[in-house]
């Protein structure tokens, strides 16, 4: 290889990219793409080879390369080449891989000199490159030979502008030395595509082909029309050394030879040649590497963080060490302890903001669903009549009693009561349940010791199951407890006295009542679903439901109040839901069959979730808004008529009636205070107990404790990868230290004035000696003559040039001179500068 500069560069690279592959990741340094862009015959492959350092690319005059070469560079520990279009097929010999190059240039192009913007995806692999990316493109050229279409010259810039776009290209603008750089297409193109230079880098060719007493000097100088990043001049291999097989290092001598003896270049023969822009190009990469650094040094630090405390833990632990073992396993137990209590007592940390959990979800058990339940299954206005009706009537049979019978009123009581069994269960299994699943998220931090998590759950489930048959035992004395005595004497028991209004009257200070304002039960946005679309269709509002109305408005600022619906004669029932609405409906009616709201018999109000509908209809239970009771038609008005209500006993019926609802009440609101209160003491609390002060105790005795803390294989391998990635992301930190350390960034060069390049202005080779104090030079029209002093070499456009008026063009016969200087002529000294 030729490349000294890579040669150097190769062993950075590959400490990084084998630092980022020990932790599984790729090493996304994006290196830039390099395209040689220039003229038909300019030297564009040459320098390419020279870069690469393989003589592999074909060789001739005219048009050579017909189609684009996107040739890929793969750090590989064996050398060899493989073509996308041939997979599989491994080619070692570099001359194989030129002839293969233009067999599949001339199956797509033909024979005739045609063109095809279908690249030839060329890859190489060798331990001497770095993953680089060379673009060799066809070279510009203006008129058609052989096959080539009649718009060649703009094909070719289309095929040339579709690489050189891309931000992350850099641009090897080649121009030979013998002709006008202004004219140079190469620039123009990447001006076009690179307006700040800040990617362009000038290649002159072809110096040792210039006359005799002609240079580039100050070409190479960059003092005519400069660019930002320069210009390097380079000798190449002719056609009779490329023939000869003249080896590259052969050609790499005698080039810097020709720039030490050249005495236009010798003082400057360290800047110029095959290894300086190899260096140069190469000093680019290593800037895009330390612009990269700083990104990934970003993230493996932000990586290295996180396994920071799980790594510290894992150092500690010794699998096989009976005494850390158990330390590990009493920890273990006391964290399970802790956040079993923090997710049933609430804490401040790792709150869930998904759903509710643990002990909030058991509150709403408690004030929620327990309530909600003790109302469905309310008793039944005409079903209850008619059973007290047969009580009074049984307890006097055969006679007709005169005044109404203590014992019918507590039958009825303690047939209510006994209903109450269902949803006191049914709170204590739901309270269990959320107990179990609780268990069940404590121990998922267990996972890495799959005996002992299964060992805990086992152990703790059980001793909940225990307490839930205690829990029930209770609560079913409970109730026998409310139906050994009937207390009629109970304060809050009203007998035939009901509240005239369910609003607290106060005096005030002038002995005048007082009526307070109704508490708010519950604020929240909900859908009303049954409006019509001609009237506007389902729209979402505002909701506020207090003791004794529904209310609700535009928005949550409850300015803009739309409806007042009072709560009298209401009652909720359940909805379906829609085959295509995603909302969970329920509906609110008048049990008088008015109309709830305008010419509505029923509103239907729709939430987005389930819970919200339980919600809702605990918040208008506490309201007083029931749910209705489904009843099998004609069943009722059957029994009804096998009996007839005289005015006596209707009274009778009736008294009966508000004693019941009077003591039931008490009962409720007993049952409602007692139910949470015994759960907590016999189950929760209980549970709380087992596992700080008895479940350690448990495990030590169910079996071999050591064996409870055996790794699961897959904890095991999670130990050892983060043991594995924590020191590879230190080792990748440490190269990226030294790569900062080691390399230096070459910053851009400032700009330049390149106007030239929009202007076209100044056509110029350097075949004429030098001139005059007093010389100009006179240009064909259409541009004007520009005097130009012996030693300034790149004039600056004078505020008022001096334009003479150039000699008549010559016949058709004669040379065309066009954009060729004539021999300077002198001006009268009068003239001024």
């Amino acid at each position: 290889m030729g490349n000294r500069g890579m040669e150097e560069l190769i062993p950075l690279v590959n400490r990084l990219q084998d630092a980022f592959s020990a932790i599984g990741q790729t090493c996304d340094l994006d290196l830039p793409q390099i395209a040689v862009v220039g003229g038909q015959s300019a030297g564009k492959s040459s320098v390419l080879e020279n870069f690469v350092g393989r003589d592999f690319l074909p060789r001739g005059s005219g048009i050579v390369t017909r189609r684009p070469l996107v040739l890929q560079l793969i750090s590989s520990a064996s050398e060899h080449a493989e073509f996308l279009h041939s997979k599989g097929k491994k080619f070692t010999d570099f001359d194989d891989v030129r002839r293969e190059i233009k067999a599949e240039t001339d199956r797509v192009t033909g024979t005739n000199k045609g063109i095809s913007s279908i690249p030839i995806n060329l890859r190489i692999c060798s331990p001497n490159v770095l993953n680089l990316t060379l673009i060799d493109l066809p070279g510009i050229t203006k008129v058609p030979v052989g096959d080539q279409p009649p718009d060649i010259e703009y094909q070719i810039r289309d095929m040339i502008m579709q690489f050189i776009c891309r931000d992350n290209c850099l641009i090897l603008a080649v121009t030979p030395a013998n002709m006008d750089l202004a004219n140079s297409d190469a620039l123009k193109l990447a001006k076009d595509v690179d307006p700040q230079g800040h990617r362009t880098i000038g290649v002159i060719t072809k110096l040792d082909l210039m006359d005799k007493g002609t240079d580039v000097r100050d070409v190479l100088e960059n003092r005519l029309l400069p660019l930002r990043r320069g210009y390097v001049g380079v000798v190449n291999r002719s056609q009779k050394d490329i023939e000869g097989k003249k080896d590259i290092n052969a050609a790499l001598a005698a080039e810097r030879r020709f720039f030490k003896s050249h005495p236009a270049y010798r003082h400057m023969a360290d800047c110029m040649g095959t290894l300086y822009l190899q260096r140069l190009l190469n000093q680019q990469l290593t800037n895009h590497i330390r612009d990269t650094l700083p990104a990934l040094r970003s993230r493996l630090q932000g990586q290295l963080l996180s396994l920071d405390k799980e790594a510290e833990e894992y150092k500690c632990l010794n699998p096989d060490d009976p005494s850390r073992k158990t330390k590990a396993l009493m920890q273990l137990i006391q964290h399970f302890g802790l956040d079993f209590e923090k997710r049933i007592e609430g804490s401040g940390d790792q709150v869930d903001t998904v759903e509710l959990s643990g002990g909030a979800k058991i509150n709403r058990i408690f004030h929620e669903r327990f309530p909600f339940e003790l109302v469905k299954m309310e008793f039944d206005e005409k079903e209850l009549r008619r059973e007290i009706s047969y009580a009074i009537k049984n307890i006097h049979g055969i006679r007709t009693g005169l005044f109404t019978p203590d014992m019918a009123f507590e039958a009825i009581v303690k047939k209510q009561i006994v209903k109450l069994k269902g949803p006191c269960l049914k709170c204590v299994d739901m309270v269990i349940q959320e107990l179990i699943n609780t268990v069940h998220q404590c121990t998922s931090k267990l996972e890495s010791f799959p005996k002992l998590r299964e060992e805990t759950e086992r152990i703790v489930t059980t001793h909940i199951r225990e307490r839930e048959s205690q829990a029930k035992d209770q609560v079913l004395l409970s109730l026998e407890i409310q139906l050994s005595y009937i207390n009629t004497n109970h304060e809050d028991f009203i007998g035939f006295a009901k509240e005239s209004h369910p609003l607290s009257v106060f005096l005030t200070p002038d002995l005048s009542p007082l009526t307070l304002a109704p508490q708010v039960i519950r604020k929240g946005w909900l859908t009303i679903n049954n409006i019509s679309l001609i009237k506007g269709g389902a729209k979402e509002y505002w909701f506020m439901l207090t003791a004794e109305s529904l209310s609700w408005f535009k928005d949550d600022e409850e300015k803009e109040k739309k409806y007042m619906l009072p709560l009298d004669n209401l009652k909720v029932r359940d909805i379906e839901k829609g085959f295509m609405s995603s909302k969970h409906v329920f509906a609110i009616f008048n049990t008088e069959q008015r109309n709830v709201y305008k010419d509505y018999r029923h509103l239907e109000l729709a939430c987005d979730t389930q819970d919200e509908v339980d919600s809702w209809k605990a918040s208008l239970l506490r309201a007083g808004v029931y749910p209705e009771k489904t009843t099998v038609d004609g069943e009722g008005s059957a029994q009804a008529e096998s009996f007839s209500m005289d005015p006596q006993l209707e009274r009778q019926v009736e008294t009966i009636r508000n004693l019941v609802d009077s003591y039931m009440s008490i009962v409720y609101k007993s049952i409602r205070d007692l139910m949470p209160k015994t759960i907590m003491h016999l189950v929760i609390n209980n549970v709380e107990e087992f596992i700080h002060s008895e479940l350690l105790a448990q495990l030590y005795s169910s079996g071999d404790q050591y064996s409870l803390m055996d790794e699961s294989p897959e904890q095991a391998l999670r130990r050892e990868e983060v043991l594995r990635t924590h020191t590879a992301l230190k080792e990748a930190l440490n190269i990226i230290t030294d790569i900062s350390t080691s390399t230096i960034s070459t910053p851009l060069p400032p700009p330049v004035d390149n106007s030239w390049l929009h202007s076209g202005s100044l056509q110029r080779r350097y075949l004429s000696p030098p001139l005059s104090v007093q010389d100009v030079f006179i240009i064909t029209p259409p541009h004007p003559v520009v005097l130009v002093p012996k030693k300034h070499p790149a004039p600056p456009a004078p505020s008022l040039p001096i334009c003479l008026e150039a000699p008549a063009p010559p016949d058709s016969n004669s040379i065309d001179t066009t954009n060729t200087i004539s021999r300077p002529k002198r001006v009268p000294p009068s003239v001024p500068r």
